[in-house]
């Protein structure tokens, strides 16, 4: 007779593998979003690995590997020290602006408030409720934390970086060595690839906003709106984040125009020639620039992004879309788990 139990506890039962990959996959989630001072600089650092990794090569096969090593290094801190630099000088050009201007600003908000009342909206009992002198020294206090924060995590990442690369040729020859050599394969190719794909994001990355920043420093000083520099400055930093970078890159010097020209029109044609460029960069130049390298579903792309974001914060925004780009590389060198790369990455032609 048989037994019932074994009709429920069926091992290849598909309904049980599904809740079993669920719970796995929230308890990760739950371990991630917990374990972010450890796994955040982890993951950056190592993509900072992959894409300085080749160069440190080339060096030690004619230097001393602790010389190759410090080259590599101050060659990034020198990158991203550029990169931090204009960046934050950008933003506190921008701040102190605002609050030069500030008593346009009041006017601006005095006529929205006036013409909100009109139809029927009224905001000034919420904005003095929420918007007041405590909640500009709470905000000011988070600007202070999250910059201590950056730079405690710029020191965690530096430290991983160096370890990192002393550690990639051990990593490799242990790699190799592995009793499980299919594994092996997957992790050593897989590795390479998604490697190579790094280097080949930034690239095309690092060139489009270059284009994005100096369209938008061209338009923007065409218009005769001040602070050009600046925001050709933003908008390069702020392409590195998809989605929600080149949406941020608009709307703010939209939010300027409206204070600096009298008329509203003159700020929504700023916002479409913004938005015109956005996407004449991201959707038409940049696919032609990468090429189906890094083709993926753009679905899953906005959700790598806003999840990212909401489990690691700003950090998230940055790295989400190098995360999913290493998950379908590896992904894709198994063919247990290559169905995830023809959901949600390029079709099996297209990819390398």
């Amino acid at each position: 007779m048989r037994n019932p139990l074994q009709a429920v506890r069926r091992p290849n039962d598909p309904g049980l593998r599904a809740m079993v990959g669920i719970g796995t996959a929230i308890l990760v989630a739950a371990a991630l979003g917990i374990g972010q001072p450890v796994f955040a600089p982890l993951m950056f650092a190592l993509f900072i690995i992959a894409i300085v990794w080749p160069v440190q090569g080339k060096l030690q096969a004619r230097l001393p590997k602790l010389v190759a090593l410090l080259i590599s290094m101050i060659t990034a801190i020198v990158t991203f020290g550029a990169f931090a630099y204009l960046t934050t000088w950008a933003f506190s050009h921008v701040g102190r602006y605002a609050v030069a201007e500030a008593g346009q600003f009041q006017v601006l908000y005095t006529q929205m408030t006036d013409w909100l009342a009109g139809h029927g909206i009224e905001v000034s009992d919420l904005w003095a409720e929420h918007f007041n002198v405590g909640w500009l020294l709470s905000a000011a206090q988070r600007v202070t934390t999250m910059v201590n924060g950056m730079l405690s995590f710029s020191l965690v990442v530096l430290i991983y970086i160096i370890l990192g690369l002393l550690e990639v040729e051990p990593v490799v020859r242990r790699l190799r060595r592995m009793t499980n050599q299919a594994a092996a394969q997957v992790l050593l190719v897989g590795g390479a690839k998604v490697a190579a794909k790094y280097r080949r994001y930034m690239l095309v990355r690092s060139l489009m906003s270059a284009v994005t920043g100096l369209l938008v420093y061209g338009f923007i000083l065409l218009c005769g709106l001040p602070l050009a520099r600046e925001w050709g400055i933003i908008a390069f930093a702020f392409n590195y984040i998809p989605v929600i970078g080149p949406l941020l890159a608009t709307v703010l010097p939209t939010l300027f125009a409206v204070a600096q020209f009298d008329t509203w029109q003159s700020a929504v044609l700023v916002f479409g020639a913004l938005n015109l460029i956005q996407f004449l960069v991201g959707s038409y130049l940049e696919p032609r620039v990468a090429g189906n390298v890094l083709a993926m579903s753009p679905f899953l792309v906005l959700f790598a992004v806003f999840f990212w974001t909401w489990l690691w914060g700003l950090a998230g925004a940055f790295i989400g879309v190098p995360i999913v780009i290493a998950i379908l590389t590896l992904c894709d060198q198994h063919p247990a788990s290559r169905w995830v790369v023809e959901v949600f990455g390029a079709a099996p032609d297209e990819r390398d």
